[in-house]
């Protein structure tokens, strides 16, 4: 067999990943591997903090043949195997002093489920920090963009602004799933389009952009990244009604509302709506709370119903 040969050192760990899967697919057995080279082990850091990449003595030169070969295309998405941050940090128009913290952001539980050493940590504490950054912004902002307006009107306006379907379009639009961390599983059953998924990353991600760079680097993000959705305010907010308004005018019964899934722990939970009218599913939607799920269901409808005018 021989011995293993270090052939790839990066102190990343998802360029460490992509280099051992690009090796897996070309069929090298590859391994994680300490500073001693004899103490192989399933994923192991140096003093350092170097991650090896190490395979047989006898693919060792095959092995670097394949990650040459492969340095500005790696896997579904163009990268470069020492900049693979570099096109989400232009997206958000924000780099990182602590890319780590940037890396935990985009790394989902999936990843870390899958990786026996316990090393690899996932998104799911920054994302809870997140979502406090995003609430508390989106707050101040309605407060000081809409003093005449009354407590029901801001809480629907946010609601809607910080809604997982909202979100989810957000982290769409900057490429953010090409960018995540995910297990086998999750990769195969299409993780980096879901709109939970997507939504819980882009939370992640604004509390690692405030924990590198403090709450006014989070701020001017999220103004920017929200600031139609805002500007819109109580005029688009309200779905429900315009939906209901619509209906109305068109002789159509009224919209109900149904519950078709729930997922996910107590703590956790995401709920699946559908809108219907004359036993017919005009939209449907997911959230994290049913009222959101709904607004968003109606939005969605509203959108049908205008292209079929």
């Amino acid at each position: 067999m021989g011995a293993p040969v270090t052939i790839f050192v990066t102190t990343s760990d998802i360029e460490a990943s992509v280099v051992a899967a690009l090796l897996e697919s070309h069929g090298i057995q590859n391994f994680r591997i300490s500073g001693n080279p004899q103490a192989i082990l399933p994923m192991a850091v140096n003093s350092l903090g170097d991650i090896q990449i190490a395979v047989r003595e006898p693919e060792a030169e095959e092995a670097r043949r394949v990650i040459e070969s492969h340095r500005e295309d790696v896997g579904a998405r163009v990268v470069r195997l020492r900049d693979e941050f570099e096109e989400i940090q232009a997206r958000i128009g924000y780099r990182f002093r602590d890319r780590g913290l940037l890396e935990h952001a985009l790394t989902h539980r999936s990843r870390a489920a899958e990786d026996a050493s316990g090393g690899v940590a996932d998104n799911e504490s920054l994302e809870f920090l997140g979502d406090a950054v995003l609430g508390l912004v989106v707050a101040d902002t309605l407060f000081r963009q809409y003093p005449a307006s009354n407590e029901g009107q801001k809480s629907k306006i946010k609601a809607s602004v910080v809604s997982t379907q909202s979100l989810a379009r957000h982290a769409e639009a900057m490429g953010l799933g090409e960018h995540l961390i995910l297990g086998r599983g999750e990769e195969k059953t299409g993780g980096r389009f879901k709109p939970a998924l997507l939504a819980d990353a882009y939370e992640a991600l604004i509390a690692a952009m405030y924990l590198d760079g403090g709450l006014e680097v989070a701020e001017t993000f999220l103004r920017r990244e929200l600031k139609e959705a805002l500007d819109a305010g109580i005029t688009s907010a309200d779905y429900k009604s315009a939906l209901q308004e619509r209906l109305q005018a068109m002789g159509l019964p009224l919209p109900e509302y149904r519950v078709t899934g729930e997922d996910g722990p107590d703590h956790r939970k995401q709920f699946t709506i559908d809108v219907v009218s004359s036993g017919e599913v005009l939209g449907y939607a997911t959230g994290k709370a049913k009222k959101e799920a709904e607004q968003e269901a109606a939005r969605l409808a509203l959108e049908r119903l205008n292209r079929s005018r």
